[in-house]
């Protein structure tokens, strides 16, 4: 008879199958049993018909990329530790020494240094383009460009470029397109989709610590495609580099993911009010919002979004010059509501102040301001509350 300590790890009970509950089945696992030797030789890891190790997936992360892929119109997804990590798999994936990648000017800072390092490192070359003009990319492909990344909006500068017209350069030239959807969190537009005709990026990546998770406790990103081809070559990267996710925060993920449009809605509803509100206000030069007409790109927006009328929860601000740079920070800290802090999605507004010349470069594209420009993401807090917050910080002024 076996003793008592071998009998707990092989214990033969096996719970019944047939349970149903509001939420899927947490399954937690580095290895995989096989039925024997065949089976074990059979099962392939590249694909979804079975299991071979924890890091290649279990039923829990399966589940998430699939709603992931739905969400935003794709038909693969994989999961890794982050937004940048993603950003990361997919310039591993496809690009090689020699090789150059183009960059929005305005783009999330860390892919911009992640070209500046790792990329050049290992040979590879890149380029900033200005993200509010098709022409400028298009003169800035070469020979040499495997890889272009777009960004709507810009995630500071609240730009909303013409995507449509930048993924038409690319595709007339064969140059693969990677949009960090962030912002649109596969509810304000459909990444694979941006005409109507089935014609949209070729890959979207989704820092899914902001809206999917919603509680500012969960950092993951994802990578969705709609080509099975572009789906292996990710998958291949994503073994060699061993990355994974904690099936803690896959669960986490999976709670929050069917809230995600409530939340979003309610995020820029809170937001459009704040950012009309502050529009009236002497103390700003201007607003960036993609919905409000004036701010760059709103037209783009219009035509991209306005049939869902999504616009996210962020919006950000340039102050009039008269305000020195210890003055916004003076703001930012008599604010009590909203706390410093990065990222966005969260229940809880957040502010970060930005050197303005460090948003667009100037050997790219002119931007018209100078100074401290404000981000505000807007929480779910109740909306009067937050103007009379932002009200007593710009009396600090």
């Amino acid at each position: 008879m076996s003793k008592p300590s071998t009998t707990l790890i092989h214990h033969p009970y096996s719970p019944p199958r047939n349970f149903a509950a509001p939420q899927p089945g947490i399954y937690k696992a580095s290895t995989v049993f096989f039925a024997d030797v065949g089976a074990m030789r059979a099962r392939d890891w590249k694909t979804k018909a079975g299991y071979t190790y924890g890091l290649h997936g279990t039923p829990t992360t399966f589940t998430l990329e699939a709603r992931l892929a739905t969400l935003e119109g794709g038909s693969d997804c994989l999961l890794v530790s982050s937004g940048l990590a993603a950003i990361a798999l997919v310039s591993f994936a496809f690009l090689k020494a020699g090789d150059e990648v183009l960059i929005p000017d305005n783009a999330y800072g860390p892919n911009k240094a992640l070209a500046t390092g790792e990329l050049a490192n290992f040979g590879i070359t890149h380029r900033l383009y200005d993200a509010m003009n098709p022409a400028d990319l298009a003169a800035k492909l070469s020979e040499r460009t495997r890889l272009v990344w777009v960004e709507a909006a810009g995630s500071v500068t609240m730009e909303f470029p013409d995507l449509p017209a930048l993924v038409d350069v690319c595709r007339a030239r064969g140059v693969m397109t990677a949009l960090d959807n962030t912002w649109g969190a596969g509810l304000a537009f459909a990444p694979f989709d941006l005409d109507g005709t089935g014609q949209g990026v070729d890959i979207s990546v989704h820092a899914l610590t902001k809206y999917p998770s919603g509680g500012g406790d969960v950092l993951m990103g994802s990578v969705i495609t709609n080509e099975p081809r572009l789906h292996q070559a990710l998958k291949l990267t994503h073994m060699r580099m061993g990355w994974g996710v904690g099936v803690g925060d896959v669960e986490t993920l999976l709670r929050a993911l069917p809230s995600i449009a409530l939340r979003y809605d309610a995020h820029d509803r809170n937001a459009r009010v704040l950012a009309h509100w502050m529009q009236e206000r002497e103390e700003i030069a201007q607003v960036l919002h993609p919905a409000l007409p004036g701010s760059p790109g709103h037209a783009h927006w219009q035509r991209l979004c306005g049939e869902a009328d999504r616009a996210a929860g962020l919006f950000s601000v340039v102050f009039d010059e008269r305000y020195g740079a210890e003055q916004i920070d003076r703001f930012c800290d008599s604010l009590k509501l909203f706390r410093l802090g990065y990222s966005w999605g969260g229940p809880i507004s957040l502010v970060v102040p930005y050197d303005i010349g460090l948003m667009r470069d100037a050997s790219v594209a002119r931007w018209p301001h100078r100074g401290t420009l404000v981000r505000f993401s807007i929480g779910l807090e109740a909306v009067e509350d937050l103007q009379a917050d932002l009200a007593q910080a710009l009396a600090a002024l």
